[in-house]
């Protein structure tokens, strides 16, 4: 049985559940993104500031985008901060003021992320589902990108 875009609805709902948890892990990376704005301190204040800044607003159109290919595959997307602390692998972090550290929590959970987009980008193509694989594809050569200037910055 094949749901409305001609997807398995078995390997769809295992995609959804898939996508609803990285959901919940970008919800609470963009909440650490923006205590990490608000909060930074120190000499590195208006670099970090403004890069945290833009990796939030980055985070958002994701959560957008990850919510709406949950609908597009006749799921329901999750959208309470309940669910998502009770799923997410990234943690909640408060209290962070020093960039170093504030860095090295956005390396940490990028790497969540882009385990998640792999295991997700498998699944699609499993399900042939090439919007999710696009989707996932664009995001991890983003992540990729990213965390190597992170990491070169930490060093």
């Amino acid at each position: 049985m094949k749901n409305l875009i001609g997807i398995d609805k078995e390997k769809a709902g295992i995609l959804i559940n898939q996508l609803n948890h990285l959901l919940a892990d970008y919800q609470l990376f963009y909440q650490n993104l923006r205590g990490l704005h608000w909060n930074i301190k120190g000499k590195e204040f208006f670099e970090l500031h403004l890069k945290f800044e833009e990796l939030y607003d980055d985070a958002v159109i994701k959560i957008d985008e990850v919510a709406e290919r949950i609908l597009t595959l006749e799921g329901e997307p999750l959208h309470t901060f309940s669910d998502y602390i009770g799923i997410s692998e990234i943690q909640a972090e408060k209290g962070i003021t020093n960039g170093k550290i504030g860095v090295e929590i956005v390396v940490k959970n990028f790497a969540v992320l882009i385990l998640k987009e792999r295991e997700i980008l498998a699944l699609a193509g499993d399900a042939d589902d090439e919007g999710t694989m696009s989707l996932m594809s664009d995001y991890i050569t983003e992540t990729e990108k990213t965390l190597w200037m992170l990491n070169s910055y930490l060093r």
